[in-house]
């Protein structure tokens, strides 16, 4: 029987774990606009701004440090996948560390894009505070036209804007799947290359040594 060492403290694999089933929640409910997507989204932030402080202070094998690799040493890394010569490591070799921040960031943009677009419909932390003045009563009839029009003008740059931002929203949560895609076929590889079982690894937090 092999021997297996211990890698993935508890607060990695819950904050793992948590952030793939938020992500899933929340693209799938990104159409309806609701309750469920605006919240599984603050969640998500949460667990990114969570992971980037444990990334800091968290164990060894949590830490940035010990997993993120000068671009050489990553590219020699993929050379020698791609032969068949890999390199053990007991944290996330040079490769899935990149990918690990990847995800963090995109994860990261596509909160705040979305964030940005719920101020923009005035909810959320992003919502304008200004307040809602009264229009005063006007005695002339084209005063009221100009008046008219800035609303209208306003509404219509508003609308600009909302579009703007989902398009950015939408792009970004389309790349994260992308990424999410990626990261997964890099798992299956490097299982068979290293002889491990990555995503058993995540659950238990063990690895074969």
């Amino acid at each position: 029987m092999s021997e297996k060492i211990y890698v993935w403290d508890p607060l990695v694999r819950i904050s793992h774990w948590s952030l793939v089933l938020s992500f899933i929640v929340c693209y799938l409910t990104g159409e309806e606009e609701d309750l469920i997507h605006a919240w599984s989204g603050y969640v998500i932030l949460g667990l990114i701004a969570f992971r980037f402080i444990w990334g800091l202070i968290g164990s060894k094998h949590a830490r940035f440090s010990d997993f993120i690799y000068s671009p050489a040493n990553t590219i020699i890394y993929l050379k020698d996948m791609f032969v068949g010569k890999v390199k053990h490591y007991v944290g996330h070799n040079p490769a899935g560390g990149w990918m690990v921040m990847a995800l963090l960031i995109s994860l990261l943009l596509t909160s705040v894009s979305g964030l940005k677009v719920y101020g923009i419909e005035g909810y959320g932390p992003m919502a304008s505070n200004s307040m809602v003045i009264e229009k005063p009563s006007m005695m002339m009839v084209d005063y009221q036209f100009e008046k008219v029009d800035d609303d209208d003008d306003r509404d219509h740059d508003g609308k600009e804007g909302e579009d703007f931002w989902e398009e950015i929203h939408e792009f970004l949560a389309n790349f994260t799947v992308l990424l999410i895609a990626l990261h997964i076929t890099g798992v299956i590889v490097s299982s068979i290359k290293e002889h491990q079982n990555l995503i058993r690894a995540m659950i238990t937090g063990y690895k074969e040594k």
